[in-house]
């Protein structure tokens, strides 16, 4: 079986046993089941899913900025990568902030140095977390540089894990003025070696199976690619561990569309194999070859604040 079929699967299960939600801020409705899997052979090619066109070149950005440490988003609308536009633009306007439409908001992040740095930052988000966790003591602990370090001089231990979810700044539990913009939907991440082959799993909160799975499942492999060359072992596995599993009411109809199609062979992701320090990649590091997917599917972002 194609391994693309674990998605379609989970798809169609949503659709055909999915409980109805509403969302308890905007009342956006949609389906959901609870606690899925999904396993991905990296040596087999790059799940970069083919029943719908996905927007590789935003995925690569968006990864590059989250091991970069960042939070602000200027970096990404810098290179037309948009999938952050929104969350930015809700803080802007809870602020009580109102004189820009998103579309001005978005070119004034690009032009205004200021005012990208004011209202560019989503708060403590994954790349924060992942590398500038900040501790009671006034620390910031780096957690992919000590998991990177570990794997090579320990790899058979479990305990490698780097985690999005601090508590100190997410809902109520934070300081005022201090949550994230979104409380990290790809909660956990969790890295082994076996046979000299490292896997990673990541367990997932909340997942948006037809807009925010497609990426996560491209963004993750390619980051245990990735973490693989650094720490000097064969690529193995990408372990999907999916929570709240839905599809929003509005991409009920695009889903229905794309379980019809039959999945094609998975690309090739090509690396620069001198690339040996996890903070050096750059974009032009990676090549993405023979990716022959069915047209794009549109669907809108349904912004609902970390439901």
């Amino acid at each position: 079986m194609h391994p693309e079929h674990q998605y379609l699967n989970t798809l169609k299960d949503i659709l055909e046993n999915g409980v109805i939600k509403k969302e308890f801020n905007t009342g956006i409705e949609l389906k959901s089941v609870f606690g899925r899997i999904m396993r991905f052979d990296l040596s087999q090619g790059y799940p970069l899913l083919t029943t719908k066109k996905v927007f590789w070149k935003g995925i690569l950005h968006e990864l590059l900025w989250f091991i970069s440490g960042s939070s602000n988003i200027k970096y990404l609308v810098d290179n037309n990568v948009h999938i952050w536009n929104e969350w930015a633009y809700k803080r802007y306007k809870e602020a009580g902030e109102d004189n820009l439409q998103q579309a001005e908001f978005i070119e004034k992040l690009k032009t205004d140095e200021e005012f990208a740095k004011k209202w560019g930052d989503l708060g403590p988000v994954y790349g924060r977390q992942w590398r500038r966790w900040k501790t009671s003591d006034g620390r910031e602990i780096d957690q992919l540089a000590w998991v990177i370090q570990k794997l090579k001089s320990h790899p058979h231990r479990k305990h490698y894990i780097v985690s999005a979810w601090n508590p100190e700044f997410i809902y109520e539990m934070a300081m005022p003025g201090q949550s994230m913009a979104l409380p990290p939907c790809h909660t956990l991440f969790h890295f082994t070696v076996n046979e000299g082959k490292l896997s990673c799993a990541l367990y997932q909160r909340s997942c948006d199976m037809f807009l925010g799975i497609p990426f996560n499942i491209a963004s993750y492999s390619l980051l245990t690619m990735m973490m693989a060359q650094v720490t000097g072992y064969e690529v193995g596995e990408f372990v999907h561990i999916l929570g709240d599993t839905h599809i929003y009411a509005n991409h009920f109809e695009q889903v229905k569309e794309q379980i019809q199609r039959e999945p094609k062979p998975f690309p090739t992701m090509k690396i620069n194999p001198s690339v040996k320090n996890i903070d050096d990649f750059k974009f032009e590091d990676f090549e993405l070859q023979n990716y022959d997917p069915y047209p794009a599917i549109k669907g809108e972002v349904t912004v609902v604040g970390g439901f």
